[in-house]
């Protein structure tokens, strides 16, 4: 009986330790100290919703453990998540549709942290909610990172958003997997300048045409860019110093080799339409440095869609705009999205830009 009765506690105790070791705390989402980037719709704080590319969440935290938990729309959203700022290996969340809890590590060394959520995929994979964190027993949260003092807003398609840039250069280049904006040209160059930035793209997007129903002047205020919808963005609420617009790739294929606009737009109305929403952008940030690119694709294999950008840029300047000005990322050759390396150059050049125009 006594030997029973031993066992008994032998295994109480054991789930009792057990029980212990494996304790932990929970941080949701509408804590204070995590750092929010992007155009997020706080509908809900408790599960705050990230759909546009390169949205993120910071955090300082204590302790050994750390789990994410994130309810996913589609299932089709990859994260990269950086520990204590490691961002050339970080742990690559793919999510699971619906709610779940995902184990970063248990076996961080003890002491501080710091970890970055951030949204590899666009508003075509879904929207993510994210819930919180799970850390060690007795850890917190610490005062969050600075928010960066200078904002850059970019506004494009497949190239910005990253699309294919992590696949193999005579692989396929459609893969979520391989769609990582943390290393599209745009986030790099905002990484290089220190600067928040707020990315605005959806891969086969145009001005007057896209692969799809609904082109950017109908897209570019939404909050959600899950698709075509009526949320709207409140441009009060966060305003860029320097805005990018690089967009016309699509067009270019749209218009010109498949022939899906009928009558076919002429120069002028080319101009125009791409004129215009520049103009829908000015309106919103009057005092903005706008600086309207064009690459790395085969929409710069020739001067053709160049100089659309250039008319629509000069007449702006005509009419009293000297805060705009046009960059263009050079065509190598190379039939596919660009890879990592091309995005890695065009960044390299749009921050020298970035840095003599603004003085930065």
């Amino acid at each position: 009986m006594c030997l029973k009765i031993n066992r008994w506690w032998a295994f109480v105790w054991l789930c009792i330790c057990a029980t212990i070791a494996h304790s932990e705390t929970y941080v949701p989402a509408d804590n204070d100290q995590y750092l929010y980037t992007g155009r997020i719709d706080f509908s809900d704080v408790k599960a705050p919703s990230l759909s546009w590319p390169g949205t993120s969440i910071k955090a300082n935290f204590t302790g050994e453990h750390l789990e994410v938990v994130l309810d996913d729309q589609n299932g089709k959203n990859f994260f990269n998540v950086i520990i204590d700022g490691n961002d050339r290996f970080p742990y690559v969340l793919e999510a699971k549709q619906g709610e779940h809890r995902y184990l970063i590590s248990s076996a961080l060394s003890k002491g501080k942290h710091s970890v970055e959520i951030y949204k590899r995929t666009e508003g075509e994979e879904g929207a993510t909610l994210f819930k919180g964190l799970w850390l060690a027993d007795d850890s917190y949260l610490l005062t969050p990172p600075k928010r960066p003092k200078r904002r850059v807003e970019i506004y494009g398609d497949s190239i910005t958003s990253g699309m294919g840039n992590e696949g193999a250069n005579n692989g396929a280049d459609h893969l979520g997997s391989e769609k990582n904006n943390y290393l599209a040209y745009g986030a790099i160059t905002a990484r290089n300048l220190n600067a928040e930035l707020h990315t605005i793209s959806q891969s086969g997007i145009g001005v007057m045409v896209s692969w799809f129903p609904f082109i950017m002047p109908q897209f570019y205020n939404q909050l959600s860019a899950v698709g075509n919808n009526d949320s709207i963005w409140d441009f009060k609420q966060w305003t860029p110093h320097v805005v990018v617009i690089n967009l016309m790739q699509n067009d270019s294929w749209l218009i010109d080799r498949e022939k899906r606009l009928t009558p076919i737009p002429t120069d002028a109305q080319r101009i125009a339409h791409y004129q215009a929403f520049v103009q829908s952008i000015r309106a919103e940030y009057p005092k903005a440095q706008i600086i309207c690119a064009l690459g790395s694709m085969d929409a710069t294999a020739n001067e053709k869609w160049p100089n659309y950008v250039r008319e629509a840029v000069k007449n702006m300047q005509d009419n009293g705009d000297n805060k705009i000005d046009t960059i263009f990322f050079e065509y190598t050759g190379y039939g596919q999205h660009p890879r990592v390396a091309q995005h890695n150059a065009n960044a390299e050049k749009l921050t020298k830009f970035i840095k003599k125009k603004m003085k930065w």
